[in-house]
């Protein structure tokens, strides 16, 4: 097995041999996934960084990469000992990509990156600084020359639909709703390419994503038809007829760079630039017969409010999940007072074994985080066989996970008092606690943006001096990805909020070294009153498990706060105790008995 410095020593001679100066390696694959299939995990392979959301950039003479501040305590660990330069994104001083690149290439040379991997909008942002020096983007596959050392295969997992009586729609019907929208932007077409995207326009779900149900593959729609990119075999003959009776016709997937270019009828055609690769941009904008505009997705907004059927199956699935987490803390807690040794790989085992034996199971919604103690500071951590912590009876154990359903999607997160604890953790997870109440209880009027309603959480911890370097919350798909869009809780969300959009309420505290803290729910938007002064909108969770008292420091919560809380464990208990046995109900009364009364 090949080192980081051997691998970016081979890249550099395959950059020498190609002519450029600077190969740019993007966390993607050519659908803008977050999560990716393996076959596409080449920053990771070139880096050893495991993170999200990152870009690696290789010179001759050095090379850095760009993480946000999810994984700064992450890439510290994964880059010591390489050369590799961490840049910390978002904070003062730190250059972006576009400025770094810019500074380390001169006129004449030039940039490569491989243009299926790299979004459109990704390409037009370094061109924006890199064509007034007079350096050129070229598109490479140098990835795909160096990577043969037990590099994954492309994913080719079986693909079907999801019924419409889960999701509430067919896909002629969405389609339909999709074709009235590009008539509303003067398009005639649109490019669908990615795969959230597109899983919510067809129904189509496969398993080609770990932990995310989707397959890769590309829709090109007009108003007459639909062709739908993907390797025919995969699908079940009754999948497929289900589809051409929607209009939707098969082509196989690696063709659609040449039937894009060959393409003979006239169209305008909406392509966002932020999911459609640059590949097939360049296709887009090579034929003549393409009149190519750079919307947005109206996808992304159709797919993120809700319908009916939808919330009644989530509300349903998130029940199912929460006997599942009750079943899990009960044993967790009960085999450390027997003594055993437990790490966080158990809690893990544990949690799927509960989990996949409720009904309509699929997956797990993404790789279960167990971070006991001071791992917990890093808010995407994952244990593995060769580096893990044992749970002592003492300090917190936080518990990150969530299952994919064939009625929904859950995401959540406990953190679990193991033993005595310290002022700084009781505190802390106290503030914490505030926080998520805070957002939870939160009535605004209709003009509210995600940005505006991510302050409300942050306050109780603003109190104290205390920030996370992260969003409040993300949007949650119906059987799909655990992150999509287009609303979130951060300081950048510009969406406003309506009735039927979900999003996850999970403030934490992260003091590296020393603890991590984050409570976790998903909630519902709902419309809560029209008067004269416009229409009031709340938050009902999704999420039905109990949160743990016995750290809240007496007397921090306020009157409101604590009546939200008992009022929030006398629901769980309502809604969990029918499913389960004796011995669980009175575990559960336990844990849900009222507080600060």
């Amino acid at each position: 097995m090949s080192t980081v410095s051997q691998r970016l020593a081979a890249l550099r001679g395959a950059m020498e041999a190609a002519g450029v100066a600077a190969y740019l390696i993007p966390t993607g694959d050519p659908h803008s996934s977050e999560y990716l299939p393996a076959h596409y995990n080449s920053r990771e392979y070139f880096s050893g960084f495991t993170g999200e959301n990152s870009t690696l950039v290789v010179t001759m003479e050095g090379s850095a990469l760009w993480a946000d501040g999810r994984f700064f305590v992450q890439a510290e660990k994964e880059l010591a000992g390489t050369e590799i330069q961490l840049m910390r994104m978002g904070e003062p001083g730190v250059p972006t990509v576009e400025e770094y690149c810019a500074a380390h290439l001169a006129e004449g040379q030039s940039l490569g990156l491989c243009g299926l991997t790299a979004s459109c909008l990704l390409v037009r942002e370094l061109q924006k600084v890199l064509d007034p020096k007079g350096v050129e983007v070229r598109t490479l596959t140098l990835e795909d020359q160096l990577w043969v050392e037990g590099r994954p295969a492309l994913p080719a997992t079986p693909a079907w639909l999801l019924p419409a009586e889960y999701a509430g729609a067919t896909p002629g019907q969405k389609l339909a709703r999709l074709r009235q929208k590009l008539t509303e932007q003067g398009c005639t077409a649109q490019m669908v390419g990615k795969l959230d995207n597109l899983a919510w326009l067809l129904n189509l779900r496969a398993m080609d994503i770990q932990c995310t149900p989707y397959a890769m593959a590309y829709c090109f729609v007009t108003q007459t038809d639909a062709v739908l990119f993907i390797n025919g075999q995969r699908l079940a003959p009754e999948a497929a007829q289900a589809l051409a009776g929607d209009g939707v016709q098969l082509a196989d997937y690696d063709s659609v760079l040449a039937w894009l270019e060959r393409y003979d009828r006239e169209q305008t055609v909406l392509a966002d630039p932020d999911s459609v690769n640059y590949a097939v941009f360049r296709a887009l904008e090579g034929n003549p017969h393409l009149t190519v505009k750079s919307l947005p997705d109206p996808l992304l907004p159709m797919k993120g409010v809700k319908n009916e059927t939808e919330l009644a199956h989530s509300r349903e699935c998130h029940l199912r999940d929460g006997v599942a987490m009750v079943r899990f803390q009960k044993e967790l807690e009960e085999r450390m007072a027997a003594g055993e040794t437990l790490t966080e790989l158990t809690v893990d085992e544990i949690l799927h074994k509960y989990r996949s034996a409720q009904d309509k199971f699929l997956v797990e919604s993404f790789g279960t985080i167990a971070a006991y103690g001071a791992n917990a500071a890093m808010m995407h951590y994952h244990a593995t066989d060769a580096d893990h912590a044992v749970l002592q009876p003492k300090g917190f154990l936080l518990v990150d996970c969530g299952g994919t359903y064939l009625d929904g999607t859950t995401d959540i997160t406990r953190t679990y008092p193991m033993g005595p604890l310290t002022e700084e953790e009781r505190l802390c997870y106290t503030w914490t606690l505030q926080s998520h109440i805070e957002l939870a209880r939160a009535v605004w009027l209709d003009y509210c943006t995600g940005q505006m309603l991510d302050t409300l959480a942050r306050e109780p911890l603003w109190q104290h001096l205390i920030n996370y370097r992260c969003g409040t919350g993300h949007s949650v798909s119906f059987v799909g990805n655990v992150h999509e869009g287009p609303h979130a809780l951060n300081g950048r969300n510009q969406v406003r909020f309506q009735p039927g959009m979900v999003v996850t309420d999970e403030p934490g505290v992260y003091e590296g070294g020393r603890l991590g803290i984050r409570i976790e729910n998903e909630l519902e938007c709902r419309h809560k009153e029209d008067n004269q002064y416009g229409t009031f909108l709340c938050f009902e969770p999704l999420t039905w498990v109990p949160i743990a008292t016995s750290p809240i420091v007496p007397g921090v919560l306020t009157r409101e706060q604590l009546d939200w809380l008992n009022g929030y464990h006398r629901k769980v208990f309502q809604l969990l105790a029918p499913r389960l046995t004796e011995d669980e109900r009175n575990w559960l009364a336990a844990k849900c008995a009222a507080i600060g009364a």
